[in-house]
């Protein structure tokens, strides 16, 4: 009996050794191939990650400074929101609003977020060009959101290309 127990405790280890081995050789694929993967692979996604924190920054601020508008943070007695037209009162408090949830997105890189982000700077263009009499119709404006616009569709179609389907 002794010699039997013996000889399965002797089988047991060789077949966990074997299973160690071979589990350890797989983690260490898997970990050389995940650095390869990041290192190189990925680059226009880290980039397109990179453009999406830097929006996000900047949604924050620009959200930021229109609830200091709203709160009269900013201006004087002359540009106090209430004194403001009804079409400014609301654009402020739209983009208040919206600006900060698109800002958690785009953190997060969320698709989401891109989507909300992406509605803030077709509506501040919209604004800006069709409704000049709100926030003063600045081309400038436009165009830096047109060129906003333009990196992150160039970024997102780079990152896209990345991964074939």
């Amino acid at each position: 009996m002794s010699e039997i127990s013996t000889r399965d405790v002797a089988r047991d280890s060789a077949r966990d050794a074997v299973r160690d081995n071979a589990r350890d050789s797989a983690m260490l694929v898997a970990a050389i191939s995940s650095e390869r993967a990041e290192s190189d692979d990925n680059v226009w996604t880290r980039r397109l990650v990179l453009f999406l924190r830097v929006m996000a920054l900047l949604s924050i601020l620009k959200g930021l400074y229109h609830w200091a508008q709203v709160t009269g943070f900013v201006g004087g007695e002359d540009e106090a929101f209430e004194n403001q037209s009804m079409a400014w009162q609301a654009s402020t408090i739209y983009f208040a609003v919206i600006e900060l949830v698109a800002a958690v997105g785009l953190w997060l890189a969320t698709p989401w977020g891109a989507v909300v982000w992406l509605t803030t700077v077709v509506s501040m263009a919209v604004i800006e060009l069709m409704f000049p009499g709100i926030y003063g119709g600045s081309l400038i404006v436009v165009g830096v959101e047109a060129f906003m616009l333009a990196a992150y569709l160039a970024l997102a179609w780079m990152a896209a290309r990345e991964r074939p389907p």
